[in-house]
Order: C-alpha cells, then structure tokens, then sequence
C-alpha cells in the first residue's frame, strides 16, 4: 500500500491522480492534499479520500476549513507544501503544483528519503543539477509524470544509461497555431490558447504549448533527469499526440513509447511504477489512428524553443531566470494584458537585462527566480 501526498490536488494533473487512486484503492491511500485557491473542490476530496493533513494556500483559507473539519491538520502556504512533503506517514510525494513553487518542497521530500512523481517540470528547469544530487545523495528515485519524460523514462527502463543513448527524442503536437499564419497566431488571445488541440491540460501548460515553451522546458528537465548534454536532446513536431517520446540508441536502434493522449497513463505508472496498472480506458488503435507524422520545429515561429536552448547552454542562473519570466508573462497573458507574441519578447527581454551567475546553492536559484520575477512585471509595465 502506498501512502499518497498529492500536492496540487485540484489541478488537472492532481485530478487526474485521485482519479486513478480512486480506481485502485486496494493499492494507494491519500494522506495529504495539498491545493492553491480552489478550496471547494479540495472540500469535496478531502470528503471522498479522508486525508490526516491538507494544505492550501492562505492562513485565512485555512482558518477557515479547520473551523469547518476540525479533525483534519490544516496547513498554509509554502511551508504547508513542505511539512506535507516531509510527512513521515507519507511514502511518494506527488508534486503537481504550478511553477517554482514546487521547487523546496520536493527538495524536502527527497531529503527525507521519499519518491517523488514529479509533474511540475519547472522544479528541474530551474535547479535540475541540485534535484538530482539530493536525489542521488538519498538514494531515492524521482519518476516523471510529464507524458514526453515518462515516455523516455520508460523507453529507458527506468535507469539513466547515458553510455548507451545517442539522442533522446520529445514530440510536441504543434499546439492549437501551428497551420495559423505567424501574424495571426502573434495576436491570438486565451480562448484561442487555451483550446488545445490533443491535450487537456491546465491554462499555465496550454499557453506554453501554444508558444513551444513547454518544450524548450523539457529540453532543461530531460538534460537533468537523464544526464545528457543539450546537443543530444532533440524536439520534433508530431500533432497526432501518438508517440510521446523516442530514445535512439548508439546501435541504430529506437525506442518509441506510443499511447493514446491521455495523461492518466503517465500519471498511472509514476504511482505505480515498476508495476503496470490494468486501466480500464480504451486502448490505442493505430489502424484507427491513421498515420503518424513528424517534422522539425520551426524557429523563427517557435522562438521560445530557442530562447530555452541558449538558457541550458549558458547554464547557471539563466533556466531560473527563463522560467520566472515565463511565469509573469504567461500570466499576464491569461489575464488579457498582452497578446500571445508578447510572452516570448518579455522573457527575451528578461534574459537580456540578466547578469549570469553560477549556482552555488539553492539560494541563488530563488533569487533569480525573485529578480526575473520584478524585472519582468518592468518589461510588462512598459509594453502597455
């Protein structure tokens, strides 16, 4: 029995685990919860799943719910997400939670000797070195839930043979832009962003999606989680969301992981991982499926994916400075103040304005994550 920490319970990727713990209940239970601003959903699992400990994101929300189910152990924001990720009736700490603010509590799970299913890539963008220190240092195993590092993951056994890879291949689907002309896709607005084409995925996720983001992100985390340079990390374009990643071989060989487009696949075999779960979704029918494409991804109209690139090779502080600005700027898209084009020009611009630095510590990570943070809220107060 595995003993469940769920931290970003109310998103989608957090749905998507209750969903299958919901399923297997002879194998999992769900000590802690943990969700940002979305405290009725979060009422509603705590009534169906009976956690010791939830936490969420204010004192007052908090004050709140304690008042409302007084035999739970409420907790608060980010060191809430701590306390629940170090809990010692927990065994595998589920980090779903948006952005950077993944980034100490899974530190603090994998120093207390605890898996991590880790969906928030944000964590490995922007210390990825230091992740897998702690993680190797504890001997514990971080298993990715992102459906492109799960595919590879799996492709490679879940072991890192480096020796033996000449690339490793992730597959994005183009998004909901990629046949639009540049102009019209520059100008699109949310509604336009958020209607993913393969996936459903939550806003902050989609949008990357629509700019390639994502991408360029997943490029950073999959140089760390399987320990290959950037040059043999590569991206194609593959809008029928079949193949989700490919491993090539130094023999020749590939290894494809394929799958229906469903995220509950992943998010299934992290909990359970080195087991398979029998889920009782449909199956993937590639008679049906018709046939699989791939092609480059083109630059001039996915910039962030090089802007992504040239953080991972000038290293140090850069990816922690991609990822804040991404942050900042994706949210102000989502909330109308700029158009899509405008997301890649104020992280290009952040990038810029930024003095490299060399890590030393987890320190320094957060903050530049705290300085790209102000300096792209200045970039945003002059586009308007």
């Amino acid at each position: 029995m595995r003993r469940l920490a769920v931290l970003g319970s109310t998103g989608s990727i957090g749905r998507g685990v209750l969903e299958v713990v919901d399923l297997f209940r002879d194998r999992f239970t769900v000590e802690a919860l943990a969700a940002g601003g979305n405290v009725a959903l979060l009422r509603r699992q705590i009534d169906r799943f009976s956690p010791r400990k939830v936490s969420v994101r204010s004192r007052g929300e908090a004050e709140r719910l304690k008042a409302e189910k007084p035999h739970l152990e409420v907790l608060w924001g980010e060191e809430g997400l701590v306390a629940l990720a170090s809990a010692e009736e927990v065994d595998l700490v589920v980090i779903a939670v948006v952005g950077a603010v993944g980034l100490r509590p899974t530190l603090a799970a994998l120093q207390e000797g605890k898996r991590v299913a880790l969906a928030t890539k944000e964590v490995m963008v922007m210390a990825g070195e230091w992740v897998i220190r702690r993680a190797e240092e504890r001997g514990v195993e971080i298993v990715p839930v992102d459906s492109e590092h799960s595919a590879l993951f799996q492709a490679l056994g879940g072991k890192r043979k480096a020796e033996a890879i000449r690339r490793l291949i992730l597959t994005a689907s183009g998004g909901p832009f990629y046949h639009l002309p540049v102009e019209e896709m520059q100008r699109a607005g949310p509604d336009q962003a958020l209607r993913h084409p393969v996936w459903k995925m939550g806003p902050k996720i989609s949008v990357d999606s629509a700019t390639l983001m994502n991408k360029g992100l997943e490029v950073i985390e999959a140089r760390w989680l399987f320990d290959l340079p950037p040059e043999r990390i590569e991206v194609l374009i593959h809008p029928q969301g079949i193949v989700h990643g490919m491993v090539e071989f130094v023999d020749g060989s590939v290894i494809a992981q394929m799958s229906r487009p469903d995220m509950k696949i992943p998010i299934a075999y992290a909990l359970s991982y080195p087991e398979r779960l029998p889920l009782p979704y449909p199956v993937l029918d590639l008679h049906r499926s018709g046939p699989l494409t791939f092609h480059p991804p083109d630059l001039e109209r996915f910039p962030a994916l090089g802007l992504a690139r040239e953080a991972l090779e000038a290293g140090g502080t850069m990816p922690a400075v991609l990822n804040a600005a991404d942050e900042i700027a994706v949210e102000a898209f989502l909330k109308g103040r700029i158009p899509l084009g405008k997301v890649v020009e104020v992280v290009r611009r952040v990038l810029e304005r930024h003095t490299w630095r060399p890590l030393s510590g987890v320190e320094e990570v957060l903050e530049a994550d705290r300085w790209a943070r102000e300096e792209a809220r200045k970039v945003l107060e002059g586009i308007r």
